[in-house]
């Protein structure tokens, strides 16, 4: 039976003048999507085969220059067995399109018609077998801090589930990280297959809701409750932030639902974005007092006498 063409370059969807590195990025890829781990069922495993024997030969300088030598009568090159074809080819190791191992591998004849014992190692007693070179599957894991935590940064310990089974990892997370973030951890993820690389582990951060602190992008948003009399006279009040407490100064006649900025006291930005901080700031809500006296309420009677403008005249 005719041993059918294998297009390596097809199969990992490179052109033939493809770089190294796109062809290491394209079976990176694929091998990921085509895991074990990740994908399962018989389809998806002759995938996973057929992406790894491309890239056995695609990323190794001597085979792909041996395959790239290769026409549309490529079986020609090899007739006559052991003997050399047309391109200097040769078979290396018993006859075209058999293991010499004596053993099945999960290379495709047309592989080891070409290629013969490459790609294969030993083991105990002569045996041999195939030599597969698979990446390791990615991971991600979910990891929760609080806002003051990804203010400051933290660091985590945890267990990661996937590949040889559980291990535990501290890791740092950086100051400013945000809600729903990756952060990759190279090769932190499942173990390769045959010495492949191992896969990466992507943290996705949680960021949890502050009691007075609301995140937007860099800056942070609160309310701020101020007494009725600071608000009128105006006062030096003291503001809580995640760096720790600050003075503010509310100016005389401050209305409620005034924004007061406070610059650089909001989240750690990164430096792609510029470094330094972002802006905390807190939108003024005036407190008015409770439980009125006598003497209280006629003072602010008083007051409305001398200060009686219709303040609703403009929505009429």
């Amino acid at each position: 039976m005719p041993v059918e063409f294998k297009d390596y370059y097809k199969t990992l969807g490179v052109p033939r003048t493809a770089t190294a590195e796109e062809i290491k990025k394209a079976y990176r890829k694929l091998a990921r999507q085509h895991h074990p781990d990740v994908a399962k069922g018989a389809k998806n495993d002759e995938r996973f085969k057929e992406v790894n024997e491309a890239n056995e030969v695609l990323s190794d300088p001597e085979k792909r220059g041996r395959y790239d030598t290769l026409g549309p009568n490529w079986q020609q090159q090899f007739a006559g067995g052991h003997g050399p074809g047309r391109g200097g080819m040769h078979w290396t190791g018993g006859r075209p399109g058999a293991d010499p191992f004596g053993e099945t591998t999960d290379f495709s004849d047309f592989f080891r018609t070409v290629f013969g014992g490459a790609g294969f190692e030993p083991n105990g007693g002569g045996r041999g077998r195939s030599r597969i070179r698979a990446a390791g599957a990615d991971l991600e894991q979910e990891v929760e801090v609080s806002l003051a935590e990804a203010y400051r940064g933290a660091e985590r310990a945890f267990e990661v589930r996937g590949g040889a089974g559980t291990r535990t990892l501290e890791v740092k997370i950086p100051a400013g990280v945000r809600d729903g973030q990756r952060i990759r951890l190279a090769g932190q993820g499942s173990p390769g297959a045959g010495g492949g690389p191992s896969g990466d582990l992507y943290l996705r951060m949680k960021v949890g809701p502050h009691p007075f602190f609301r995140r937007d992008d860099d800056d942070l948003r609160a309310d701020l409750p101020v007494a009725f009399h600071e608000a009128l006279l105006g006062a030096e009040i003291t503001v809580p932030t995640l760096k720790g407490p600050v003075s503010l100064r509310v100016p005389p006649e401050t209305q409620n639902g005034r924004t007061i900025r406070l610059a650089g006291q909001g989240m750690p930005r990164a430096k792609e974005r510029g470094g330094g901080h972002g802006d905390l700031y807190v939108t003024v809500k005036v407190v008015l007092p409770q439980k009125l006296n006598d003497d209280e309420r006629a003072l602010v009677r008083t007051l409305a006498e001398r200060h009686g403008d219709d303040v609703r005249a403009h929505l009429l």
